[in-house]
């Protein structure tokens, strides 16, 4: 089966939600190319995204990370992972609806948990109660992530491709986004 993506489709959710993986996945089913922006930003700071937390804080990050993601929006469509923070900027997220389309991938807390816990490149988990923040992080960006244009909710028991072939199906509710060709 063949597809034209007609909007880049923004993954949007927690770290751990597969934005990255199922992301890929996506793509590869689509043929179309796979970003990262936290990548791009690693990519043109020369510095990894703890490094730049540490160095120039976060403020300084999330107004790269803006930048980058007018960029990324501008281009070809493709399937793009955001930073979990990202679509906690308003500008940011009228960027995406404007431009693209947000899928959120929605998981609890367990699941992100069983996601991330193993991982020191998390720069808002490196806290004394690491499980703590990351439900309170939950608790905060829940209501921004509810205002992405679709969700899909992910499952423990589902396989990066299942997942993706869920994102599939959601955005075949959005011709305007893809076409099956």
């Amino acid at each position: 089966m063949a597809w034209t993506l007609d909007k880049t489709v923004a993954m949007v959710g927690m770290m751990g939600s597969g934005k990255s993986a199922i992301g890929t996945a996506v793509a590869r089913l689509l043929d179309v190319p796979f970003l990262d922006s936290d990548a791009e930003i690693e990519a043109a700071s020369n510095l990894t995204i703890a490094e730049i937390f540490q160095r120039e804080g976060e403020t300084f990050f999330r107004a790269k990370e803006s930048q980058v993601l007018s960029r990324l929006l501008d281009g070809a469509p493709v399937i793009l992972s955001t930073g979990g923070g990202a679509f906690l900027t308003p500008a940011n997220r009228a960027m995406i609806s404007e431009r693209g389309v947000s899928v959120w991938l929605r998981a609890d807390v367990d699941l992100l948990w069983s996601r991330v816990r193993h991982k020191d490149t998390r720069p808002l988990l490196r806290t004394s109660d690491p499980l703590a923040t990351l439900g309170a992080l939950h608790a905060e960006r829940t209501p921004y992530y509810a205002k992405a244009d679709l969700v899909v909710d992910a499952q423990p028991d589902y396989s990066i491709q299942q997942m993706a072939e869920k994102v599939i199906e959601t955005l075949q509710t959005r011709p305007d986004v893809l076409k099956e060709t």
